[in-house]
């Protein structure tokens, strides 16, 4: 059994993601901090507000922290484009331009290595290479 958890432990996809994560966190770190010491205090600047965790109101003895929470926006919004525009669109980019081609609208076959779907009239399959027979 000790065997099997170091085998799923040293599997290369769960070290991606725990790093992955590692450096998530750091990030969302480094961004709410960005947005708590830098952004609010530009916009409060601006609006007359000095901080926007101030922001509060009471109800029946109840406050509730709104500037707590569009500091948290902000921090989500930062991340989420800091996301987009750094790792999906660059993604997107690099996927769009390693694709193969268009469809092939002729009757396809199995490839008899790799099955993936191939022209009827291949004499070689485009994904392994592997030498195929036309199909009659």
């Amino acid at each position: 059994m000790l065997k099997e958890f170091r085998e799923f432990i040293l599997r290369g996809n769960l070290v991606d993601l725990a790093v992955a994560v590692v450096i998530g966190t750091a990030f969302a770190v480094v961004v709410a901090a960005f947005v708590s010491d830098l952004v609010t205090p530009l916009i409060a600047a601006i609006g007359g507000e000095p901080s926007f965790d101030d922001l509060t109101f009471t109800i029946n003895g109840s406050e509730f922290r709104y500037g707590h929470f569009i500091n948290a926006l902000l921090t989500f919004v930062i991340v989420a484009a800091v996301v987009f525009f750094f790792v999906v669109k660059p993604v997107n980019a690099l996927m769009a331009r390693m694709k193969t081609g268009e469809d092939v609208e002729e009757p396809t076959h199995k490839c008899p290595e790799c099955r993936s779907d191939i022209p009827e009239s291949a004499t070689r399959c485009a994904f392994c290479t592997a030498q195929v027979q036309p199909a009659a």
